[in-house]
């Protein structure tokens, strides 16, 4: 039995890409602070692959600290962009449950989690690192764009029932970042090396900020390798 969309609250409005042909797998991409899914949308489009579903949901418009308290599309409130800033802990296990109930909705419609992707830029990358980490369910990958890993210190016990330990998860990272570091990136990677099998994190720096070009060529390739070992595994299932 299929399940309804409207019990997911972030997929009401989300910003949805269908395949072109049968539906065997999905994409969901978070965007970053103050953005919303549609500028993503657009990217995927322009890399689609037929057989998949790409699913860009907006972050809900709530107070920044970090910006005076403007409201703004967020997925969680931000004190600070450093690794010893606090954090909305709450906010972020908020935001994680509801990236996994899409997971857990896509999963009931059909599609299994090992045919599922997640990724984000930013703070939406942030995100899907800490709900990758902390779900079950096991995913074909995890891609973490110019982000870092939120509630860092309450891992690796936080990981401990992650399905994704073995997930092949692509972090890419522009050098010249003003927002996120590359350093902190750096951290990021050796970080989640201590927490799932180190030859699964791949990180990437480019010179500069990030290019939209290389990425969406980079973010193809991963996700045709990725989807096509899912399926591989599948048959031998």
């Amino acid at each position: 039995m299929c399940g309804n969309n409207m019990s997911v609250p972030l997929l009401s409005e989300a910003v949805t890409v269908p395949a072109t042909e049968k539906e065997t797998a999905v994409v969901i991409f978070l965007h970053g602070l103050g953005d919303t899914g549609h500028g993503w949308a657009d990217a995927m489009t322009s890399i689609r692959l037929p057989y998949i579903k790409y699913i860009c949901p907006h972050a809900p418009r709530i107070p920044v600290t970090l910006n005076m308290k403007m409201t703004m599309p967020s997925w969680f409130d931000l004190i600070g962009l450093s690794p010893e800033s606090p954090e909305d802990e709450a906010g972020i296990k908020r935001a994680a449950e509801n990236i996994k109930a899409i997971i857990d909705l896509e999963v009931k419609n059909g599609i299994p989690s090992s045919r599922i992707i997640l990724g984000g830029f930013s703070q939406g990358g942030a995100l899907s690192l800490y709900t990758a980490l902390t779900s079950q369910q096991q995913l074909a990958g995890v891609v973490g764009l110019s982000c870092w890993l939120p509630l860092h210190k309450t891992f690796p016990q936080a990981a401990s029932g992650s399905g994704n330990k073995d997930t092949p998860i692509l972090q890419c990272h522009g050098e010249m970042d003003p927002m996120i570091p590359v350093q902190f990136g750096a951290m990021t990677a050796e970080k989640l090396k201590t927490i799932m099998s180190p030859q699964n994190v791949t990180f990437r720096t480019y010179p500069g900020l990030i290019s939209l070009l290389c990425i969406t060529t980079l973010l193809f390739n991963f996700f045709e390798r990725s989807f096509l070992c899912s399926q591989r595994l599948q048959l031998f299932d």
